[in-house]
């Protein structure tokens, strides 16, 4: 027999669960959003620092100003200006590898760290190592704007020791932005992302959903912008911008 253990289904109108609880009694009401999307993601009900780090998560990606999940939705709505979910699921399209949703990287990296038998700064000058022999960047550093320092990742770290998580995630990545320094030479950023990775798994939060955070967190920041569109469009200058791009006829 098929089982899920997220919710009852609505043909069970006698009985609304989700995750073991009353959805009507012990849910609706009595959890904020942070707390459902914690207990509907992990089956538990986060403990204050837990809810506190990660409404602090679901934050600070909200909303970065005109970054392309950003365009896209305004532009998805300019073709589509009733249906307010398409533009947001074409926003949110646009968190993956590149564009604010690293932190799963980086959440990969410091389950591999934390799981080394030995001393972790060795395992740091390994990955920097292995990283930079297959030419790759590693995950939750570096940054086309900020220099020196992400204050949003300071930001995030200051929340979560303040409501206190234990820290030996977010040692371990400093640990590992150190390495990466000594072997650039230079500092590199560690990022939003990176400390996302980091602050994620100090409240037991599963590195295959970590992604998720910056998905929901930015459909919240693509509403105001969808909304905005229909009364201070920027479409229209967009639109006129792609005119002005010439064309090359090309040979063959």
């Amino acid at each position: 027999m098929t089982k899920t253990r997220i919710g009852s289904h609505l043909n069970d109108t006698t009985r609304l669960r989700v995750r073991g609880k009353d959805t009507l009694s012990e849910v609706v009401g009595e959890l904020s959003f942070t707390e459902g999307f914690y207990l509907v993601v992990t089956g538990r009900v986060p403990t204050a620092p837990q809810r506190k780090v990660l409404d602090a998560a679901l934050l600070v990606l909200m909303d970065h100003g005109l970054t392309p999940s950003a365009l896209v939705a305004r532009i998805v709505a300019d073709s589509n200006p009733d249906d307010i979910q398409i533009p947001l699921a074409a926003g949110a399209l646009m968190v993956g590898n590149r564009f604010a949703g690293t932190m799963v990287g980086a959440g990969r990296v410091l389950s591999d760290g934390m799981s080394f038998q030995g001393d972790r700064r060795e395992w740091a000058k390994g990955l920097v190592a292995k990283f930079r022999e297959s030419k790759r960047r590693i995950p939750g550093f570096g940054h086309p704007n900020y220099k020196g320092v992400d204050p949003r990742a300071a930001r995030l770290f200051d929340v979560a020791m303040t409501a206190g998580v234990k820290g030996d995630y977010i040692a371990l990545l400093k640990t590992l932005s150190e390495e990466i320094d000594a072997d650039a030479g230079k500092q590199i950023v560690l990022n939003a992302t990176g400390a996302l990775g980091a602050i994620l798994h100090e409240i037991d939060f599963p590195v295959e959903a970590m992604r998720s955070v910056a998905v929901v967190g930015r459909c919240a920041g693509l509403v105001g912008h969808v909304l905005e569109e229909r009364s201070s469009p920027i479409s229209s200058e967009i639109f006129a911008f792609s005119e002005s791009i010439a064309y090359e006829e090309e040979l063959y």
